[in-house]
């Protein structure tokens, strides 16, 4: 077997492995935190002790299981009456198994104190390979919920109060979410505590050097901390920023906080983050022109993932799925029909990148794997745009505002998502909820009708064909006829559906589905997704099976002009420079889609051309890069430099 599916087997496994371990567990309920945290940003460390209240939910527990970062020494862990509690770890999933010495009962509410230190620089292991959540450095610091830089149960599900007392130097402003009063203690340190009434996620911060900046824009104020040489990109973020939660407050009701701040973290950084009242940004992120699509995503979460969140991991598509079709909301605000229709086509074929996995059970997926982005975020959101066409705007919309309202400060399910949807569509929606989050598949429509002339006009009959026995969804069919085009919805059950449609004007042609609101497949959709998978092997340096995918692209339309793209990159990085070149060529001669696959083609062979000695046939080639004048991501630019200069890889050597 191949190791990049060796891999993706090993981590499903693994996840798999341990969502069985997880729900085998005693399950307890963490009510609230008192963290008392010192940290010392010039030895990069911290020194904790978290006081943990929590009450058990089946009778005769012995034990209880938390998340603490491996970097981090558990010194000893006590009970209410400061006994000393017994504690193990295991590093290879990052708990700590407490076991208590006289059983609880269901409902019986305990303390537990643990007392723990350690570095972390932000070159430790993270809970998530390759992800850092965790940074202690001179200039600033910052520890995210996701670090379990403190004992931590239910994972992004066990909702909690906290009160959270920092210590630092005197110099430094920390912040985090919750109500903050400081006092600067007699060692010459100050002392910041945070207090978050409503249970939620509190437990990220951040520890700066200065005052923030603050910046308001449509009513809403925002506070930056960003290193020097940002600033610059403060005014144009905070007028995204305003724009974004007004835009997200009329869709979705009151946030729960009116006001945002908004950190720097550090390269390595997720790209975005967010907690209650936070935003935390990857210096990539923040810049001059603003990452619209990030800043959606993350703020969207003050609704879902913070006012409301998934009561188990199984329903975390209703936390990524919401924050994603937020954010194609937003782009669709300010882009436009087109805009969101190209966003919800890039939206679907990720979605469909994972096709043997129910949405209902991605927790089998380890957090942050791009299968666990695609299946939660991406299917997600298609998921809710199929429920808005089904729905209506009007009910839709009401829905995305009245159930975190009704749910606020709560954990909710699925089953309590398609019970607020019923309740404004007006009927059973348990047909959708059961193919879209608890089945897998997507159909492939085809098509038979024939046409016959009435007194009143023409009656077209025909008949839907796709291979899914138990689908069943309300689907657009489009008549083109020669006067006004006509809109019938033809329900669609099970693999073959006849309709009978009337009609005025003589039919000239039909179309399924002509908006592309259902997740399905057909020839383009199968060779994006394929191309789009094999943009992931290649993303992780898996180039065999990269190159696998793209011919399953090609099999399918010989045309591709992406596909021919993305192989003769592959070449290049190999330094197989003939095939890379014939590839380019192949490119340039196909369908052109996207219109980029011209400029960049043009560029690439160039480079080539660069490579191999031959400048003559590298200049024409950037030259006609000019001529094409697109200017996707700099083309122009860059064809100009190789024209002034050859193009040289870097750290070749002769």
């Amino acid at each position: 077997m191949v190791r990049r599916n060796w891999l993706i087997a090993a981590i499903v496994a693994i996840a798999a492995a341990a969502t069985a371990q997880e729900r085998g567990r005693p399950r307890i309920d963490v009510q609230h935190y008192n963290l008392e945290v010192e940290i010392s940003p010039n030895t990069q460390s911290l020194k904790a002790k978290a006081e943990v209240r929590l009450a058990v939910e089946q009778d005769f527990t012995r034990t209880a299981v938390f998340e603490l970062n491996n970097a981090l020494n558990l010194i000893r862990v006590e009970n209410e009456k400061g006994e000393e509690v017994a504690a193990s770890r295991n590093r290879s999933d990052f708990s700590v198994q407490i076991s208590f010495a006289e059983p609880l009962m269901k409902g019986q509410a305990t303390t537990l104190v643990f007392y723990y230190e350690g570095v972390l620089s932000g070159r430790e292991e993270s809970p998530v390979y390759g992800i850092k959540f965790a940074a202690i450095n001179p200039e600033r610091a910052y520890l995210l919920y996701p670090a379990r830089w403190f004992p931590i149960n239910g994972y992004t599900t066990d909702r909690y109060t906290a009160e959270i007392k920092v210590i630092t130097a005197e110099q430094y402003k920390v912040i985090a979410s919750g109500e903050e009063s400081s006092a600067r203690l007699a060692d010459g340190r100050s002392a910041h505590t945070f207090k978050s009434p409503q249970p939620s996620f509190a437990g990220s911060l951040a520890v700066v050097s200065g005052e923030g900046t603050r910046n308001t824009a449509e009513g809403v104020t925002t506070t930056f901390y960003v290193r020097p040489g940002k600033e610059p990109s403060i005014s144009a973020n905070a007028a995204e920023i305003g724009k974004i939660m007004t835009h997200f407050t009329a869709t979705c009701g009151l946030p729960p906080q009116a006001s945002l701040s908004v950190v720097e973290t550090g390269d390595g950084a997720p790209a975005g983050y967010a907690a209650p009242g936070i935003i935390f940004l990857a210096p990539s992120s923040l810049r001059e022109e603003p990452a619209v699509r990030t800043l959606a995503n993350q703020i969207a979460r003050q609704w879902w993932g913070v006012l409301v969140s998934p009561e188990s991991r199984d329903h975390i598509w209703l936390v990524n799925g919401m924050s994603r079709y937020a954010e194609m909301l937003y782009i669709e605000q300010q882009a436009g029909k087109s805009g969101f229709e190209a966003e919800s086509k890039l939206t679907y074929i990720d979605a469909l990148t994972v096709d043997d996995v129910p949405v209902l059970q991605a927790a089998r997926y380890e957090d942050y794997a791009p299968e666990y982005w695609a299946l939660t975020g991406s299917k997600g959101a298609a998921v809710l745009n199929m429920l808005r066409s089904l729905m209506g705007d009007e009910k839709f919309f009401q829905l995305l505002k009245r159930f975190p309202d009704q749910y606020a400060w709560k954990s909710v399910t699925t089953a309590d998502f398609r019970k607020a949807a019923e309740a404004l569509h007006g009927s059973a929606l348990d047909y959708f909820f059961v193919q879209w989050i608890q089945s897998t598949g997507a159909p492939e429509f085809d098509l038979e009708y024939t046409v016959f002339r009435t007194q009143k006009g023409f009656r077209v009959m025909g008949k839907i064909k796709q291979d899914l026995d138990t689908f069943r969804m309300p689907v657009q069919l489009r008549i083109q006829t020669e006067g006004n085009p006509e809109e019938h919805i033809v329900e669609v059950a099970g693999t073959s559906s006849e309709f009978v449609v009337e009609t005025f004007g003589k039919p000239v042609s039909l179309e399924m589905d002509p908006d592309r609101r259902v997740l399905r497949y057909d020839n383009s959709i199968r060779v994006a997704v394929a191309i789009r998978r094999g943009e992931q092997f290649a993303e992780i340096g898996e180039f065999a099976e990269s190159l696998k995918e793209y011919q399953r692209a090609l099999e399918v339309n010989r045309n591709s002009s992406l596909a021919h793209y993305r192989v003769a990159e592959i070449f290049l990085l190999q330094n197989n420079y003939q095939s890379a070149a014939n590839e380019f060529r192949e490119a340039l001669n196909g369908d052109l889609d996207p219109t980029w696959t011209e400029v960049w083609s043009h560029i690439k062979l160039g480079n080539v051309f660069d490579l191999t000695g031959q400048r003559e046939r590298a200049l024409n080639e950037y030259q006609q890069a000019v001529r094409t004048k697109d200017n996707t991501q700099g083309a122009q630019e860059e064809a100009a430099k190789y024209i002034k200069t050859p193009f040289e890889k870097a750290g070749s050597q002769v």
